[in-house]
């Protein structure tokens, strides 16, 4: 231990009370215009919570629990049944089990023609994997991935549907699938052709339809859900028992903790509005930054906490749950865990086969620039994603040039000469602030858009200059 323990607690306390003290700001200003958002976005009545209204407004949450709750958290409970009794009876077909149930899990919620469609994706990923060519694997997967941006082709899957939400679904649902039949199709190019046999059509349907990861993720690389599929290990019902009571039960509280989070702050709401934001004291400001940066984070340890929970269950091991935001201190660390499985993918085919951090300064720029703008495109492509994703590679870039400088013999020794181990360490507190502040900047770009961020910057960062010029 560097600090002494007094300096240690004083700024635990002053972290724990400002984040405090901000969350109240934050509800504040959520009464001050409850009811202007209750006209314009209509509040929900709540429920959980009795004599509050919840923020309707985070798109991504109102959807995924009006799904799981209308079918797929039954779909995933039969995966669960479908599993134990493989794993209990025919363990060596507990992969053709679950690749089936994945398969009429699809056909039901998505349609035949929903089927069909990720059904040809893997064909074709398939049938151009068999060229062995990298480029040629990637060259496919993001003309895929670019038709579902074709108005034509949006247009003929809404009429496959009767609901907004229910295209939707299969938008989601194919978004996630390309990146797994990239994972499949660049293992199979980079494996000798000895090993093919494990890089198999039916191995890649068992890995493509595995219903648990398959309409929101977590990713899982096809390398280590292979290897972890043919594993046999010893099944225990007890022990697979006393995991699911866990995992329900935190999830549940994760899940409470959301919609508790929604019911306090409407923060979401409050978002879609420029007024509140740009009246609102800096203390609200920030309490609204960090409720919505720390209402993703729960949002996804419930997302993807629940299949995680099944992957578990079925023998294979999941991703790790995202690090608490509050923790995070660099880009660097927000990416490597945060989405971990979207990080190994990242990294294992963009960032190293590019050249990565052992090619030259140029080709790292590269590489690190290349990797950001697979993410951006991958999510959307909307010009506040592209903002998001530059953000994200000069913070990356910024940080990994600051330690190589600083990595440097001679200035190393002059650091260890004339500063203390304890000045360091509040040194380096003092340069993680000013990651952080773009790290929260950036999120909320990601999270809020273009004119949340340019709201912040102008009151955090220009009002600031103008007071002190």
């Amino acid at each position: 231990m560097v600090l002494p323990p007094w300096e240690l607690c004083l700024y635990g306390l002053l972290t724990v009370g400002s984040h405090l003290y901000a969350f109240y700001e934050a509800h504040q200003v959520s009464r001050k215009y409850e009811a202007a958002m209750d006209r314009r976005f209509g509040l929900d009545p709540g429920t959980l919570f009795e004599g509050l209204k919840k923020d309707p407004m985070d798109f991504e949450w109102s959807y995924w629990v009006e799904w799981g709750r209308e079918r797929i958290l039954w779909l995933l409970a039969g995966h669960l049944l479908v599993s134990q009794m493989s794993r209990l009876l025919v363990e060596k077909y507990k992969p053709w089990c679950l690749m089936v149930y994945g398969m009429a899990a699809c056909w039901l919620l998505l349609g035949i023609k929903g089927f069909a469609v990720i059904l040809l994706h893997a064909a074709i990923s398939f049938a151009v994997a068999q060229f062995q060519l990298s480029l040629l694997t990637w060259l496919c997967s993001l003309i895929l991935l670019a038709t579902l941006r074709i108005p034509a082709v949006e247009e003929t899957k809404r009429r496959w549907y009767d609901t907004e939400n229910e295209y939707y679904l299969l938008l989601f649902t194919v978004s996630v699938r390309c990146l797994f039949c990239t994972s499949f199709s660049l293992e199979y190019c980079w494996h000798a052709p000895s090993q093919k046999s494990s890089h198999s059509f039916p191995w890649m349907l068992a890995y493509v339809f595995y219903y648990p990861t398959f309409h929101n993720g977590p990713l899982v690389n096809f390398d280590e859900f292979s290897k972890q599929m043919r594993r046999q290990e010893a099944f225990s019902v007890k022990t697979n028992l006393i995991i699911l009571i866990v995992g329900i039960i935190r999830i549940f509280f994760w899940w409470c903790l959301a919609e508790l989070m929604i019911h306090l702050m409407y923060i979401h709401a409050l978002y879609s509005s420029a007024l509140p934001l740009e009246s609102a004291s800096y203390w609200a400001l920030g309490g609204l930054a960090l409720a919505q940066v720390l209402f993703f984070y729960v949002k996804y340890l419930v997302l993807y906490g629940v299949p995680g929970l099944l992957l578990q269950m079925d023998g294979l091991k999941p991703p790790a749950l995202p690090c608490c935001v509050s923790l995070m201190h660099s880009f660097t660390k927000m990416w490597r865990s945060f989405d971990v499985g979207l990080h190994r993918f990242l990294v294992r085919y963009i960032y190293v086969p590019v050249g990565g951090s052992q090619s030259s300064l140029l080709g790292t720029l590269f590489s690190t620039a290349l990797t950001f703008a697979f993410v951006s495109y991958w999510h959307g492509g909307q010009s506040y994603l592209w903002y998001w994703g530059a953000l994200n590679w000069l913070g990356v870039i910024v940080e990994n040039g600051t330690k190589r400088m600083l990595s440097i013999s001679l200035i190393q020794g002059l650091i260890e000469r004339f500063l203390s181990p304890r000045f360091r360490r509040r040194l380096h507190a003092v340069l993680a602030s000013v990651s952080t502040s773009m790290l929260i900047l950036s999120n909320l770009i990601f999270l809020g858009g273009n004119q949340v961020g340019k709201i912040y910057w102008n009151r955090i960062f220009m009002e600031e200059h103008k007071s002190f010029c």
